[in-house]
């Protein structure tokens, strides 16, 4: 078994997905049958081999485990031992991977009665060897149990499957998709062929392709051969889609490449998702009332606006709706969906999908307002967009859509697709509306703010021109339209001149000021749009840091924009200067302005590598830097850093003194201890007893190390961005890059986006020095960077 595995495992290497499961499934069921002939489970001897799980559903995935069930007629215990051993001991011998059991058909019922996991991977059962009689006992037993008990048992169904949903997440609209768990994926397929076997909703329909929200089936395929894939091309039972596997997969699939296959999985894992979710309710709706609920009132019509009414928990059409003649219909519907939160039946959906006409153009303020309604409504939004779009009803409101549906993210920050960003930055901008003095064109400005992307070109310029016809086509203003459109074109300049730029320099806020065309309501909503946006993109893009990078910013351009002069910063604090006039060394550690930010000054006599090792210093003991500056006193340096700690409180500053203090002079090599520090920590098995170690991500990023030329703040300066996978130290080790090349560090600003680093310095240093600042950081990355211009 286990050279026959290999070899087809090697042989089979130009066979399609679906070939491979066939063969791979034949190999199984051929060994398991001639096994089973051989140790006398025969048909009429009482035992049985039966399959579940991808076995019985004729889907086996290499290095998928095989779940068998021997079945007995109640055979004695040293009987059944003794068959069992012949059938188990060879699959383990060959290192498969077996889910097994031994049980009676009764037992075997028993078992599915009182676990929801048991009885669902009962109903994909099939008889492999044996005795068949007892095969078809268990396969018709188990199907009648569960559609006899399957009223008592639908609320803990739609737990379990929300708890599943809840902890992977949806398949649809994410970088890494868990195939098999997440929402949409392979086990909502199995969960809606559970409820066809209750009879409680139409599975045979769902599989045509002119069903609304497109055929399950082929969603399913497209889905199984991405994971056969992806067990072949990692060499491991994945249920993840990692990045690192998509080119491969999407090539032996002949996708495209890793985006063709991340549109294709998000469109399929949309389509699954929207089958369970509508699959779902159909159920629950069919099943009979009895005992108190059977007393109650049947569901009543709530009208909830023209034509559209709650009924039995869905939105649906009222009696006398019109949706062939009325415009307005679809907004309506979503409008009361997104406010209530009540989700849009499937039966309206497709009804409003066959005949609802286009909208007038410019639309009615009413369809507007609608629209702004949906837009508003925070978390339920995101249910509302995906119903429309799944029907092609949102595509037909806004065109421009089809465009950014499904589109993956080229930066490896994003979380969601771009359709799906779009929509969470709108959800992110629902409780900033009374932050700002037209909420409206905030919720519009998160809609529009990555329309332009996908058609490659600078998304800000071309979604810029875009906001002015859309504008005028959904009937905003002319004047509203063309902020909408400055919003658009500038929707990245506070995040961007906030962590690139020195915000103590008056003609980087003039700068913004200007771009800003002087509008203070413009600098107001777009900076809501900044944290909106940033929230929206994915873990740790918007953190307490940024927010006050982003205040500072927009404090200092509302004071140019009024006329006030801005406050002139100095080389340092005469705090800070009383303490270097000793020449010794100090550290200091103050509470930042928000939660878990700390000040932290550094003085000591100016030497080359300072600024390396205190940082190495900061790092050693935990501290993330998210800014520095440095500055200098009559040969004293004084290096201000803003940091966090990794968790609890920071270390005393006596102990990072000490270790400074040792750094400085030779003593103590802090750049090989935080190596090797870094080296155990990500050795497998490297933790004591009782240690609990450092978190590390289960993936990192696969983007190239990139070294950014930006412009230069003044004459005399090199502005330099290192992007690149982040890690403890990383600050410490670029720092020393620049102090080999011979440069001073003036400032810089540290950001972390996921696992990516950001990190923008300015040096002191002509134009010249350039070649060598780039030799000295390229060795930070053994060589392996890409060199650009920003």
């Amino acid at each position: 078994m286990a050279g026959a595995r290999r070899q087809l495992l090697s042989e089979g290497a130009g066979l399609h997905a679906a070939e491979l499961r066939h063969a791979w499934l034949d190999l199984h069921e051929s060994w398991l049958t001639a096994k089973a002939d051989e140790i006398g489970i025969t048909d009429g001897s009482g035992f049985a081999i039966v399959g579940i799980g991808g076995l019985g559903r004729h889907e086996l995935l290499p290095y998928s485990d095989l779940d068998l069930m021997l079945l007995h007629d109640d055979k004695p215990a040293d009987v059944l031992q003794g068959v069992a051993d012949k059938l188990w001991y060879p699959l383990w011998d060959a290192n498969v991977r077996i889910d097994h059991s031994v049980r009676t058909v009764a037992g075997a019922l028993g078992v599915a009665n009182a676990d929801m996991i048991a009885a669902l991977g009962m109903l994909d059962a099939r008889h492999i060897a044996g005795d068949a009689r007892l095969s078809e006992e268990l396969i018709a037993g188990a199907r009648r149990q569960w559609r006899s008990a399957i009223r008592s048992r639908m609320g803990e169904l739609i737990d379990i499957t929300q708890a599943r949903w809840e902890r992977c997440g949806r398949i649809a609209q994410r970088a890494e998709p868990d195939l098999k768990s997440g929402r949409g994926g392979l086990r909502d397929v199995q969960l809606l062929n559970a409820l066809g076997v209750a009879q409680l909703i139409d599975r045979h329909g769902m599989a045509r392709p002119e069903t609304p929200g497109g055929s399950l089936d082929d969603a399913y395929l497209t889905l199984l051969d991405v994971r056969t894939e992806l067990h072949r091309v990692s060499g491991r039972g994945r249920d993840q889609l990692l990045a690192q596997y998509a080119d491969e997969i999407s090539a032996h699939l002949h996708i495209g490449d890793r985006f063709d296959l991340a549109r294709k999985l998000s469109g399929s894992g949309r389509t699954i998702a929207y089958h369970a979710e509508t699959g779902l309710r159909t159920a629950e709706n069919a099943l009979p009332r009895r005992g108190v609920s059977a007393l109650v009132r049947r569901p009543r019509r709530r009208p909830l606006d023209e034509g559209v009414v709650e009924y039995a928990g869905e939105i649906v059409l009222a009696r006398d709706a019109s949706p062939e003649t009325d415009a307005g219909l679809v907004l309506r519907v979503a409008a009361a969906s997104a406010d209530t939160g009540v989700p849009i039946g499937a039966a309206t959906l497709s009804r409003l999908a066959a005949g609802a006409p286009e909208m007038p153009i410019p639309w009615p303020r009413e369809a507007l307002d609608d629209l702004l309604v949906v837009l508003s409504a925070g978390p339920n939004a995101v249910a509302t967009v995906e119903a429309l779009d799944h029907t092609g009803l949102w595509e037909r409101l806004l065109p421009e859509w089809a465009a950014i549906r499904d589109l993956p993210p080229r930066d490896v920050a994003h979380k969601w697709t771009v359709d799906r960003h779009v929509v969470e930055t709108a959800v992110n901008a629902a409780p900033l509306a009374t932050r700002v003095a037209r909420p409206d064109l905030l919720a519009l400005g998160a809609l529009l703010h990555d329309i332009g992307k996908g058609r490659g070109v600078d998304h800000s310029v071309l979604g810029a021109e875009m906001a002015i016809e859309m504008g005028a086509r959904l009937g905003v203003a002319t004047k509203d339209a063309e902020f909408l459109s400055k919003l658009v074109r500038h929707h990245l300049l506070l995040p961007v001149v906030a962590t690139r730029s020195d915000l103590n320099d008056q003609k980087t806020i003039e700068g913004v000021s200007e771009a800003l065309g002087g509008d203070p309501l413009l600098l107001e909503v777009l900076r809501a749009l900044t944290e909106a946006d940033s929230k929206a993109t994915g873990p740790g893009v918007w953190s307490d840091w940024k927010a006050s990078l982003i205040e500072d910013l927009v404090r200092r351009c509302r004071m140019v924009m009024a006329g006030e002069p801005l406050p002139q910063a100095g080389p340092a604090t005469p705090h800070y200067l009383s303490l270097a006039a000793d020449h010794g060394v100090h550290v200091e550690i103050t509470p930042g302005d928000s939660a878990r930010m700390y000040h932290v000054v550094m003085v000591a006599p100016d030497q080359r590598g300072l600024v390396s090792k205190a940082a190495a210093v900061l790092a050693l003991n935990s501290l993330g830097v998210h800014s520095a500056t440095v500055n200098s006193d009559e040969g004293v340096a004084i290096t201000e850093f803003v940091v966090s700690p990794h968790f609890g409180s920071p270390a005393a500053p006596e102990l990072l003194r000490q270790q400074f203090v040792g750094a400085l002079a030779g003593d103590i090599d802090v750049m090989a201890a935080l190596e090797k520090r870094d080296s155990e920590a990500a050795a497998p098995g490297s933790a004591r007893a009782g240690e609990v170690q450092a978190g590390v991500p289960v993936t990192r990023s696969t983007a190239p190390p990139r070294i950014v030329w930006l412009d230069p703040a003044a004459d005399g300066h090199l502005v330099v961005e290192v992007r690149a996978t982040d890690r403890p130290g990383l600050l410490a080790l670029v720092a020393r890059a620049l102090e080999r090349a011979g440069v001073d560090i003036g400032w810089a600003k540290v950001n972390t986006f996921g696992s990516t680093a950001a990190d923008v310095f300015c040096v002191e240093a002509a134009e010249d020095a350039r070649a060598a600042v780039e030799k000295h950081l390229l060795d930070v990355f053994g060589g392996q960077a890409e060199i650009a211009f920003g």
